[in-house]
């Protein structure tokens, strides 16, 4: 029974050929467009990722400190609930640091001031929720030993909250285009029912039982939903891949590393595929309820 519908379902895309290209392209493209911002979207989250993960707090120690206060210091920070990192930088590595930033035309200037360094020694804190930063330096302001602490609260803030509007925008954009694709799609399938609903009444007098008429034309559904699933995801992996080598893995702007290849490849074949199957399903179901009533 199954190899029957599926040897229909194929006729009738063959017999159809010129509605059935017609349906197809408009599955591929409204994909297209959905996929292409998908791409986009993903890589933004991996965007929002990456700079959650670089926002630190800034702890600087007093001066004078000994060193079994500091490693006092350490192991009471890290014992805190939510921190995922805490890395120790003397006053000698902090010059050092300065020294690097700073670039050799201003090395005499500093080599006079290696002697009666003042840096402090510091602690570089990462809390395991990047939501988490501004709460985490309030927490180890209060610890014996601290004199200062910078979590940069207001750029924080404001990262957080433009990358929390960056995500809502983009899963708005993406269900709204999944809707205007599931309806364009469920159009186009409706034409191609329409041009055989004679087909549809004949088999349904003869006795034809519902499930036995809808079969065919849902496998050919799917089918058109795959083939248009598939198109897509080729040109958009390809078109990808060349971006992702020409680039070398990273935005050239913002400087954040793009998702591997691989990863997007797997992400968008099982949601277009399903995407694709889904809306094909649908469309035929809804397409053809009506021309079942003789």
């Amino acid at each position: 029974m199954v190899e029957r519908h599926l040897r229909e379902g194929v006729k009738n895309l063959i017999r159809n050929s010129w509605m059935s290209v017609a349906s197809v392209g408009a599955v591929a493209i409204t994909l297209l467009i959905l996929g292409a911002t998908l791409l986009i979207a993903f890589n933004a989250q991996q965007m929002s990722q990456y700079v959650a993960g670089q926002l630190q707090v800034n702890v600087y120690l007093k001066q004078q400190i000994t060193t079994p206060e500091v490693q006092q210091i350490v192991g009471e920070v890290q014992n805190m609930p939510g921190i995922r990192s805490v890395q120790y930088v003397s006053k000698e590595q902090g010059f050092k640091q300065l020294e690097q930033m700073i670039g050799n035309q201003y090395q005499q200037v500093l080599g006079g001031l290696s002697q009666a360094n003042t840096l402090p020694d510091k602690l570089i804190v990462k809390a395991a929720n990047p939501q988490d930063t501004v709460m985490v330096a309030k927490e180890i302001q209060v610890v014996p030993g601290v004199d200062k602490v910078d979590s940069g609260q207001q750029v924080v803030s404001r990262l957080l909250a433009f990358l929390a509007v960056l995500r809502n925008i983009g899963l708005a954009f993406v269900l709204g285009l999944l809707v205007t694709a599931m309806f364009l799609i469920s159009n186009t399938i409706k034409i191609t029912i329409f041009s055989r609903r004679r087909e549809i009444e004949i088999m349904k007098l003869v006795g034809a039982t519902d499930w036995f008429i809808r079969w065919p034309f849902l496998t050919e559904a799917m089918l058109i939903g795959f083939v248009g699933a598939a198109i897509p995801f080729t040109l958009l992996t390809l078109g990808y891949r060349s971006v992702f080598v020409r680039l070398g893995g990273v935005f050239p702007i913002l400087t954040f590393p793009l998702l591997p290849v691989s990863a997007v490849a797997t992400k968008l074949f099982g949601v277009m595929l399903l995407i694709g199957l889904f809306v094909g399903i649908w469309g035929g179901i809804m397409s053809i309820r009506k021309f079942l009533k003789v």
